[in-house]
């Protein structure tokens, strides 16, 4: 294992992460990076490359580069490069780069492999819980959204790019893609933590709703 480069990559993700959005600063980063030891526990699989995958996973997050999902595997690869890593080992954490995120309910992964697996459970665990409705709710009043309007339905058929230019109420993101991802889980320690973050979801709504009705 390459302590060094690792360390490196910490630092330099720090650095590039230092003003960003709540959701996606440092500390989402170093949770994603905890869950994916943590499921790799678990599975036979390249170490580092979930090291570097889950560290490099949202180094320029599309949302906040208009939309650019090229700008994330650029940043990464230019850095990894920068560390004399071997291709093979780029060429695999840039397919996690580009094939984790969720992009709403009709994407589908163009690569795959027990590496990505983890990573892409580890990042979605972090959407789930209380600290997916923490980060929810941050990004929510980032975008100055509203929270909840009775009057707007959820959509969970969207395209991609309907998925990215959405402006719906935070209340409806629980539907069009939190509540979702238990049931997208690849691991079986990461379907495991899933389920349970979303009945705690599930929780959480119910009691949104009956305090937004003012229910006893």
């Amino acid at each position: 294992m390459n302590t060094d480069l690792i360390n490196s990559t910490i630092l330099f993700v720090k650095q590039k992460l230092e003003n960003a959005e709540g959701g996606h600063d440092w500390f989402h980063i170093e949770r994603v990076y905890k869950n994916a030891l943590l499921i790799a526990k678990e599975e036979v699989c390249n170490m580092q490359i979930i090291q570097l995958g889950a560290l490099l996973h949202d180094i320029a997050d599309s949302k906040f580069h208009d939309g650019d999902e090229s700008v994330g595997p650029k940043v990464a690869r230019e850095f990894l490069e920068s560390q004399n890593v071997a291709e093979d080992i780029i060429s695999h954490v840039i397919n996690i780069i580009e094939n984790i995120s969720f992009k709403g309910g009709n994407f589908e992964k163009k690569f795959n492999s027990i590496e990505l697996d983890i990573v892409q459970d580890a990042d979605r665990l972090d959407a789930l819980g209380a600290i997916g409705i923490a980060r929810t709710f941050n990004y929510g009043g980032f975008k100055n959204r509203t929270l909840y309007d009775p009057e707007i339905a959820p959509n969970t058929n969207m395209s991609i790019d309907e998925y990215k230019k959405s402006q719906a109420p935070t209340i409806n993101h629980f539907y069009e893609k939190l509540l979702l991802l238990k049931d997208k889980m690849n691991t079986e320690t990461g379907k495991k933590i899933a389920q349970q973050r979303h009945q705690f979801m599930e929780k959480f709504l119910s009691q949104f709703y009956a305090e937004w009705e003012g229910v006893k």
